[in-house]
This record gives structure tokens, sequence and C-alpha cells, in this order.
């Protein structure tokens, strides 16, 4: 819609923002109508109208095959669109068109705005299988006629509300009106069952929505006078209510079409088993987390463990390995520790490289400085966890062979994200200005335990390749590449 009116139409934006509102909400006037609306703009130069947007109903059969949207049709085809546009009223004269021998009955409605005309709905019904009207279907036709004259009278879609309509009750899910004083004049069965549920024992029709409502609701003191005043529909509203029996959530439009409030519209959803399922899965997620902690905690202890056994143990040897022991279970904890405080098991790994960067630099025997440049973006559990081993097995050995005590140098970890929508890869260089490797030194048969836990991390569980050559300026480098999931 944004490129038909800024390419064909003079409308502003924030004319295009008020038929976003309206496109937002006019899924309920097309159901009440049981017809197809589309909206044409004229274009610029006043010769043509151009179609910005189209809906079909969920209550009735639709009027048109095609999509409409994009097409031009010149002013004077279609007269009652220019009396809309021209009269600011609602047209509603003229016989039934035949579209692939179908009747449609025509209608069109003005949008205002501000006192100004922005275009004209087109409301399009299929005749097909008309009948005789049930009492649901005339309270739907005489509501959507007076959303019609809200429409052409600039007082619908109401401003300043952001709604999420995907999430909002639809007319089919349950729909009540009431007249001005908050009376229920009609009550379709869904809504009809879900007030059963909440506990109501009789009819709905004759009683004052809001009193039933707040009688229903469990008892919440000074609330329930606002509850009754929401429910009765004086104004624009959304709520849920969470009863025994069930979870309703409701949304109240007034009906104003001459200006003055006559009644209101109360469209109602039973969404019990939703929230059920919500909190399941809030307990699922907490629960994960609790164990991600719990699992942090325990590697914390085991780390001190280890520390404790190493201060004690009179090896050199055995001092050491345990110590590279006791990095290799601290690099698992902090990935453990981020999923605790993350809803999926998902983790944004550049934080985990940086803490397990500066964990590595504590055993440098010089005054050797680390950095990350690039990102790695977010990573599924399953690679986060074994990646931080990688790294910090790489970024031990770097430390520990390419330097000897006192030197100075750097390290550098270096991540780029790349390749196509259906194979994303992950390319990790670590790099750095120390002694270099041996002539005759090959990484793929090197019996290191530091370089064995790499290859078969990266080889085995991860599913990428590991090198490791001589730097141009000298040096180490070691190149990671690993298949990752697109980073969202």
């Amino acid at each position: 819609m944004n490129e038909l009116v800024h390419q064909h139409t003079t409308l502003d934006e924030s004319d295009l923002e008020w038929l976003h509102l309206l496109v937002s909400e006019w899924q309920l006037l097309s159901d009440l109508s049981f017809a197809d609306l589309v909206l044409w703009v004229p274009t610029r130069d006043g010769t043509r109208y151009v179609s910005v947007a189209q809906m079909r109903p969920n209550t009735g059969p639709t009027s048109y095959q095609d999509d409409m949207v994009g097409h031009l049709v010149p002013r004077g085809r279609r007269p009652m669109l220019d009396a809309a546009l021209d009269e600011g009223r609602i047209v509603r004269e003229g016989d039934p068109e035949w579209r692939e021998e179908v009747p449609v009955r025509v209608e069109s409605i003005p949008v205002r705005r501000e006192g100004r005309v922005l275009g004209v709905i087109a409301r399009n019904t299929n005749l097909l299988t008309v009948r005789t009207p049930s009492r649901l279907e005339l309270t739907y036709l005489q509501s959507a006629s007076d959303l019609a004259q809200m429409i052409a009278a600039g007082a619908f879609p109401f401003a300043n509300q952001q709604l999420d309509m995907d999430a909002l009750p639809r007319v089919g899910d349950g729909l009540i009106r009431l007249d001005a004083e908050g009376v229920v004049q009609y009550a379709s069965p869904n809504a009809l069952s879900a007030y059963h549920r909440m506990g109501l024992a009789a009819d709905l029709v004759g009683h004052h929505l809001g009193r039933t409502t707040a009688e229903l609701a469990p008892s919440r003191g000074p609330v329930d006078e606002a509850l009754e005043k929401v429910a009765s529909g004086w104004a624009p509203r959304e709520f849920e209510i969470e009863a025994p029996g069930g979870v309703i959530q409701f949304r109240a439009i007034p009906l104003k079409p001459k200006g003055t409030r006559i009644g209101s519209l109360v469209l109602l959803r039973d969404v019990t088993e939703l929230r059920r399922r919500e909190r399941e899965l809030i307990t699922k997620d907490a629960t994960i987390r609790e164990i991600h902690h719990r699992v942090k905690n325990n590697l914390q202890t085991v780390a001190a463990l280890l520390r404790l056994q190493a201060r004690r143990i009179g090896s050199e040897r055995g001092r050491a390995a345990l110590e590279e022991a006791v990095r290799r279970v601290g690099s698992i904890a902090i990935v453990h520790e981020t999923l605790s405080q993350n809803l999926d098991e998902r983790v944004e790994f550049d934080e985990i490289a940086d803490r397990v960067l500066a964990m590595v630099a504590e055993i440098s025997p010089g005054k050797v400085t680390g950095r990350r440049t690039g990102r790695f973006g977010i990573l599924d559990a399953e690679v986060a966890t074994p990646l931080a081993m990688v790294l910090t097995e790489v970024l031990q050995n770097a430390l520990e062979h390419g330097f000897r005590e006192g030197d100075t140098g750097t390290v550098e970890v270096t991540a780029v994200r790349g390749g196509t929508t259906k194979e994303a890869r992950l390319l990790v260089t670590v790099q750095d200005d120390g002694v270099g490797l041996p002539e005759d030194f090959d990484p793929h048969t090197a019996g290191n335990l530091g370089l064995h836990i790499v290859r078969t991390l990266v080889e085995g569980e991860l599913g990428g390749t590991f090198d490791m050559v001589t730097a141009p300026d000298g040096g180490a480098r070691v190149i990671l590449d690993v298949p990752v999931a697109m980073d969202k």
C-alpha cells in the first residue's frame, strides 16, 4: 500500500497512517457486512482511482476471485465512486452488478479524515446466496451500517489506538450488541457460550452487560465499578476477565454513526485453553533456565574443587593439567550462565567470546593483549557449547606456546558470518604475533591434548573444518569454518 500511495497519489504520511489504521480494522466491517471491501484512492491528476487494499469476508462468499490491489480505474467508469468522493456520503443506489454470472450489490463509503475525503471503500456483497436473514445476520448488517457511517464521518477507526488485531476477538468468535444504556439487545451463540463458561445461568438479552460481567468476575473491590463501565461499551477498550470457569477476552466498540452514541458492539473470545498453554510455556521456559543455572553452579563447584586440588598437588605438570581442566569447565559454565538468562536455547556468542578471551588471557606468560573483531552473532546452544570449548583451547594454545615469559604481543579473534540462505557459515580466525609454528608442525596429527579436543569438536560435533598455519607476518593462525543457522 505504501508504494501505491506514494507512486499514484498526493496523500501525505499522516494520511497514509490513517489508511493503515483503517485497513488494520476493516476485517470487522467486512465480516459484519458479509462483503468484500476494496479501498480506492484518487490519483495525483484526479483522472483515475487506484485500488490500494482489499479485504475478503470470513462470514460469506467473496465477490472477487482475483486480487484487485494495484488496479487503475478511470474516473467516470464507476459513478458511485465519483459520487461518494465528491459528495462525501455513502452511496447505495443502483442495481446489482453481474460479475461472472454472480449478482453483486455495490456500495461506496467515503473515507474521511479531519474533514477531508481521502478515498472510497467499495463494499461488494455477493447476492448469489441471498435468503431471509436471521437475527444474527440482521444484527451484523445493522452494526456494519453504523460502522460505515462512522468511517464516512471520520469517527472510525479510533485514533491513537495501537492494537494487535491478530490477538483480538473477531466477529465469529462472539458478538454482543448493546443499546445506549448498556443493555444487551442481541448475543450470538458463541458469546452466550462464553458467558455460560463464566458462570451465567440465564440468557443475556435484556440484562445490563456491565453489571452482569462485574458480578461474574472475581471480586476486585473498587475496580468492579470500572469493569462495569468498560463492559458497558462506553469507550473503545480491550480487556480480559479470568473467572473460575475460564478466561474471556473482550473488545468494546462504541457505535456513534451520527456523532451520538447509540450503543456498542462487544466482541469476545474464550481464550481459556490459549492462556493455559501460555502458562505451560512460561513454566517450561522457567524450568529450562533454572536447569541451566544449576548446571552452571555445579560446573563452578567442579572448577573450584579442581583449583583446590591443583594447589595441593606437588607436580608442576599435574598442576598445569588441572588448571587447563578448570578453564575447560569454566568455558562451558559461561555458556550455561548465558542460557540461564535467555528465553530460548540461543545465545549471543559475542559476549561469551569476550569472556573466554578474558579468562584465558589470565594465563598469559607475558604482557599479551587480546581483542575481538567481527561478530559471532546469535548461535544455538548445541553450537555455542562446543565452540566455546574450541575457542578456549585455541586461545590457551596460542598464549602458552606462542609467547615466552616477558614477551609482549597480541592475540586477535576475528569472526565473520556469511553464506547463503540455505547454508550459512561462521568463519573464525585466531591469530597471534608470537614465535610461530615449528617447521615440521602438522595440526592434523599433533598429539597435543588441546588440539585433539579442537579437532574432535570442530570436525565431529560441529561438522566444520580446522586448520593451523603460519601467519604471513609471523606467528600462528588458526582457521575454523563451521556451519551455523541464519542469524535472525
